[in-house]
């Protein structure tokens, strides 16, 4: 997908923080809900959101197995006070 005009380039989603992918998840459902873009172009931002939820999905997944591993490791067994949903 190319960046729409007078957008600056877009950061490879892979490099992104999860905060940032966050960010940029939100900016594009700002700009869905405009409703001043046309049809392809809604479907291209779609598209981009889905890619962009799926990788902070992925980042958000690993760090809560990182929450579980070090609460296991320090004799917890549960990670208590934890949210890892």
């Amino acid at each position: 997908m190319t960046d729409p005009p007078g957008d600056a380039p877009s950061t490879a989603p892979e490099s992104m923080s999860y905060e940032q992918l966050v960010e940029a998840l939100e900016q594009l459902t700002e700009r869905m809900s405009d409703g001043e873009i046309g049809i392809e172009e809604a479907v291209d931002l779609y598209e981009r959101a889905g890619q962009l939820e799926e990788l902070a999905r992925e980042r958000l997944e690993k760090v809560q197995q990182r929450i579980r591993a070090l609460a296991e490791e320090r004799g917890g067994g549960t990670e208590e006070g934890v949210n890892t949903r």
